[in-house]
Parts: C-alpha cells; sequence; structure tokens
C-alpha cells in the first residue's frame, strides 16, 4: 500500500513538474512576456543585471526573445539584428 501511494504522490509531481515546463516554454515562444522570457535568457549570464536590462530592450523593439540561455537567434530575426553604436550585438 505504501509502495502504491509512494508511486501515485512521485506520478503526480512528476506531471505537476511537466505541466510548469510547458507553461514555461508556451511563454517563451509567444514571448508575450518579455520580463519573464529575459529572466530564462539571462538566468546563466555572468552579468544578469545588465543581461535583463539588455535583454528587456531588445524584446520591447522585437516583441520576441529567442528560445533558451543563448544562441537560437533565427527563432526571432528582430532580436539578432539589433547592433550597439560598435556594431556589436545589443542583445543577448
Amino acid at each position: 500500500m505504501a509502495i502504491a501511494s509512494n508511486s501515485l504522490i512521485a506520478s503526480l509531481l512528476i506531471s505537476l513538474l511537466l505541466l510548469h515546463l510547458a507553461e514555461a516554454d508556451h511563454l517563451l515562444q509567444e514571448n508575450t512576456n518579455c520580463g519573464w522570457a529575459c529572466l530564462w535568457r539571462c538566468v546563466s549570464s555572468k552579468r544578469p543585471n545588465l543581461c535583463n536590462q539588455a535583454c528587456g530592450s531588445c524584446c520591447a523593439q522585437c516583441n520576441c526573445v529567442p528560445p533558451g540561455t543563448s544562441g537560437n537567434y533565427e527563432a526571432c530575426p528582430c532580436y539578432a539584428t539589433l547592433k550597439t553604436h560598435n556594431g556589436k550585438r545589443k542583445c543577448p
């Protein structure tokens, strides 16, 4: 009986985790919420505050953020084309 209830609880927790991940992925794909998309984009940055600021500015202009923590610029071409005054990529 205890094994069955532990399995049920584990299955429930895994289901909730998968639901949460699917919901987060949906937010990143639609990019309707720049704050959450940029937080995820900048989660592994060495300078997360600066990364979030730049990402937020780019998201406001492009209305999209590429998925993942780096790369994937083909998912949001506008985001990839924004440059600084020095000609460097503006968006993280």
